[in-house]
């Protein structure tokens, strides 16, 4: 009798080793948070370099508003140099859209030479939606600038996004 209770006790040992064992098992469970985690951690890489990007273009657009504003109508006045004024056309009343656009792309900031850039003038005060793209760029008057471009945006599992990114920024002309 103690030989048969013996191997009853034996075969449950081995049985209940087999059915619990969870050899692996860590191996199925790190398999599984990675498929989950690092996408999340690849999303909240490339949010951030858009992020990063868009403080860029914020600086495109407040650099470019500040060449605008010092090559006016009067710059050649004050420094009577025409390639100082308007670099893309040598005039002497001051920067165009083109000049301003050109820059823009000269700064070398990511993504600056694919950027859209728009420029309005204003005569100041006026709202903005009255105002146009004719250069207009007398002392006194406003000029506005707005730099955009697209940036790709690709997470894991996702199809892949373009993100708009842009800024907007206006200053008095003062020379």
């Amino acid at each position: 009798m103690k030989r048969i209770v013996l191997s009853i006790a034996n075969h449950a040992r081995r049985g209940s080793a087999a059915t619990f064992n969870d050899e692996g098992g860590s191996l199925v469970e790190t398999a599984i948070s990675c498929l989950i985690l690092i996408p999340i951690l690849f999303g909240i890489i490339q949010l951030s370099i858009a992020l990063y990007c868009h403080h860029y273009a914020a600086d495109a657009a407040r650099e470019a508003t500040r060449f605008a504003i010092v090559r006016g109508a009067n710059c050649y006045t004050y420094l009577n140099s025409k390639a100082y004024c308007s670099p893309s056309s040598a005039d002497s009343d001051g920067a165009s859209a083109v000049d301003i656009a050109q820059y823009v792309k000269t700064l070398g900031y990511p993504y600056s030479g694919s950027a859209v850039t728009t420029v309005q003038w204003c005569k100041a005060p006026a709202p903005w939606s009255s105002c146009s793209t004719a250069k207009d760029n007398s002392v006194g008057n406003q000029v506005q600038v707005k730099v955009t471009y697209s940036y790709p945006l690709v997470i894991p599992y996702l199809k892949a996004n373009t993100l708009l990114i842009g800024s907007t920024s206006s200053m008095t002309i003062v020379q």
